[in-house]
């Protein structure tokens, strides 16, 4: 017989750490490969993670409410292989439990230094080399470029080296009083945005979408939509239209990689319109991705977002339902602001921010008329597309919404 270890898998680019939140099996129970095996925590959402194997849970190493990083063990299934005697050797005792592994909470930030200029620094009397973006980000975080060590060219301070002098606590540092710890969530959500913000050069695009046909649409198409079926909503609507723009317009459909001052950075295109929706969970956002919209009906729309919705909000999302996104849509509804400016989500392109649908007074065909309009808002990282191109997909985007063309199944 064989032993597989099941270990941590990487879940979303800012990931560090997972709490155990339930065991869906118990030692000696059969499991199959790809089946849910356990629930964890993440910084994201509560996800599922699936078995690596198909054989009999022999050991469980992480306890319930206990936390772990991407790569350790969890747990040891035994399978119906012959093992070799190379992997014997790595492998614990059955019998013996591995020790809980204490986890502490996250230490308290050290407080702001000013800023290093972004320039060319001293450190002991020697110029600071250090590219851009590194300097950017390490002002954005408040940190002393010169206390950084560089792992480039010449010693070099790249961006990677910012972001882990920003990953790594500081040591001997008195606690501030009143200070509230930031959950895992919120954790990843700043370290998110701060990279975004320091790291993506972004630029907005707006314009303002009449919503009559479309109401008029979606009436007629729920009439014809089998019973029990969930009811289409104006962001199905959206879904369908942003997916037709993403392969009409490859360049807003990539997402950038590498330094932009290294031959090796470019832009890697998807392979099809995967799409996130921003959702509002407690302390903090939750952005599940459908896949392959361009492929669905707004039927299957519906039923997709209903329930990556449902299952989001009770932390049952899957690994790849969270990941893989080059582009989001953030709805916040008839109780949102008029209009508003979304935050890219790195690695991401793109992100459309719909403002909240209001009666307006407009001029049509020489008449004063009220329509029901929202302003939509994109951003669009400026690495990957210009104002023209970012000008003509929402003008494109706009021209799908107020029109007819529409794919029910």
């Amino acid at each position: 017989m064989a032993l597989v270890a099941q270990e941590i898998p990487k879940v979303g680019l800012v990931m560090e750490a997972v709490k155990i939140v339930r065991w869906l099996k118990n030692v000696g129970d059969t499991v199959t490969l790809g089946e849910p095996l356990v629930e964890v925590e993440t910084e994201k959402s509560m996800v599922e993670i699936e078995a690596t194997a198909s054989g009999r849970l022999m050991q469980i190493l992480v306890q319930v409410d206990q936390e772990a990083t991407v790569g350790d063990r969890l747990a040891w299934i035994e399978t119906g292989e012959a093992q070799p005697a190379a992997a014997r050797a790595d492998q614990p005792p059955i019998k013996e439990s591995a020790p809980p592994r204490p986890r502490s909470l996250p230490p308290t930030p050290p407080p702001l230094t000013p800023a290093v200029p972004a320039t060319f620094e001293t450190r002991a009397g020697e110029r600071i080399r250090s590219s851009p973006v590194a300097r950017k980000l390490a002002a954005e975080s408040g940190l002393d470029l010169g206390a950084i060590a560089g792992t480039g060219p010449g010693g070099r301070v790249q961006l990677d080296d910012v972001r882990r002098a920003i990953e790594t606590p500081a040591k001997n540092v008195a606690p501030v009083p009143g200070l509230q710890g930031l959950s895992p969530m919120r954790r990843a959500l700043a370290r998110a945005m701060t990279l975004s913000n320091a790291t993506i050069p972004q630029f907005t695009v707006e314009r303002s979408v009449d919503w009559s046909v479309l109401q008029a649409l979606r009436a007629e198409f729920s009439a014809r939509l089998a019973p029990g079926a969930p009811r289409l909503s104006v962001t199905d609507f959206l879904l369908q239209a942003v997916a037709r723009m993403l392969i009409e317009f490859p360049a807003l459909n990539a997402t950038f990689c590498g330094d932009p001052e290294s031959a090796a950075a470019g832009v890697l295109p998807a392979s099809g319109a995967h799409i996130g929706l921003v959702l509002a969970v407690e302390n903090g956002l939750l952005v599940p991705v459908i896949h392959h919209v361009e492929r669905l009906g707004l039927a299957e729309l519906a039923r997709r977002r209903v329930d990556c919705v449902e299952r989001g909000l009770k932390g049952r999302l899957k690994r790849e339902e969270v990941d893989g996104a080059t582009f989001s849509i953030s709805n916040l509804g008839a109780q949102g602001p008029d209009r508003f400016t979304a935050i890219i989500n790195p690695p991401q392109s793109a992100i459309l921010a719909v403002g909240r649908q209001r009666d307006c007074v407009v001029g049509r065909d020489g008449e004063i008329v009220i329509r029901p309009l929202s302003v939509l808002t994109l951003t669009v990282d400026h690495r990957i597309a210009d104002g023209r191109l970012a000008s003509e997909f929402l003008a494109r985007l706009i021209g799908i919404l107020e029109g007819r063309d529409w794919r029910l199944d």
